[in-house]
């Protein structure tokens, strides 16, 4: 999901969707182009795709980070992208891909499943950030000259998408926060960076070190988030952003503070 300046909206590619503007789509294995969107792409994996596919393949957060992403920061941002790594073969497919389709279907990335629609944040100099989304398929698919109707909210609902999205969003509203240098001289390989990364997407080693270190003496965390974040690996991701707006950006949070 990217954030939209308001000044660019009018140039992105695809046509705006609004909340009851209707689309024509549908995939399906006897279409000619079956599984070609899975080939030659970047794919951005967002912390809620990464907590779904480590736990769909019984991988740990630092396996899976290890074996099937690249970490990339690219030059004028502050945090890193993180991208699924494609197989080494000359169509760079996709990793789970099999003559079948996905083998990781029920817990496919965000951006598959929101797929042909395209969704951002467009952040105003006020107010909440707006979603946006924008029907986007590529010259090859196929797909879009099927008649099946959909809007928003019933893709969504057919791809089993509402969640994926909603925790995105969250996601990019903190990545947003990170337009501006949090690090100072430290720069962005410096032991915060490090930290804030393993808040974000890696939920495995945030809640060792929640729970192993010293964390719980220099932080009040209720009870009850203690319960929630030790056994769920959703509601530590949520307190990994909470951590992150606290420590790197002096915002406040309900679910942890300063003793």
């Amino acid at each position: 999901m990217k954030s939209v300046d308001p000044d660019d909206i009018e140039d992105i590619p695809g046509i705006r969707l609004k909340k009851n503007d209707a689309f024509c789509f549908e995939c399906r294995p006897d279409l000619a182009c079956f599984n070609l969107c899975c080939r030659n792409l970047n794919l951005f994996l967002y912390p809620y795709d990464v907590i779904r596919l480590k736990n769909n393949l019984g991988l740990s957060s630092d396996e899976f980070i290890d074996r099937h992403t690249d970490v990339v920061l690219r030059p004028g941002q502050h945090f890193p992208d993180v991208l699924l790594r494609m197989a080494d073969n000359d169509q760079a497919t996709c990793p789970y891909l099999t003559e079948q389709g996905c083998s990781v279907y029920p817990d496919r990335p965000d951006t598959c499943r929101t797929f042909p629609v395209e969704q951002g944040l467009l952040f105003k100099s006020q107010g909440k950030p707006e979603p946006v989304h924008f029907f986007r398929p590529p010259d090859f698919c196929l797909g879009k000259n099927e008649s099946r109707t959909f809007t928003l909210d019933t893709w969504a609902k057919d791809q089993d998408a509402a969640t994926y999205n909603s925790m995105t969003v969250l996601w990019s509203e903190v990545r947003h926060l990170f337009m501006n240098d949090p690090w100072g001289m430290e720069g962005p390989s410096g032991q915060r960076a490090k930290m804030a990364f393993m808040a974000a997407y890696n939920v495995d080693r945030f809640r060792s070190f929640i729970f192993e270190s010293s964390f719980l003496k220099r932080y009040k965390v209720k009870s009850d988030v203690q319960a929630r974040i030790r056994k769920n690996d959703t509601e530590l991701m949520k307190f990994g952003f909470a951590f992150i707006r606290v420590t790197l950006f002096g915002l406040p949070s309900s679910l942890l503070r300063l003793r």
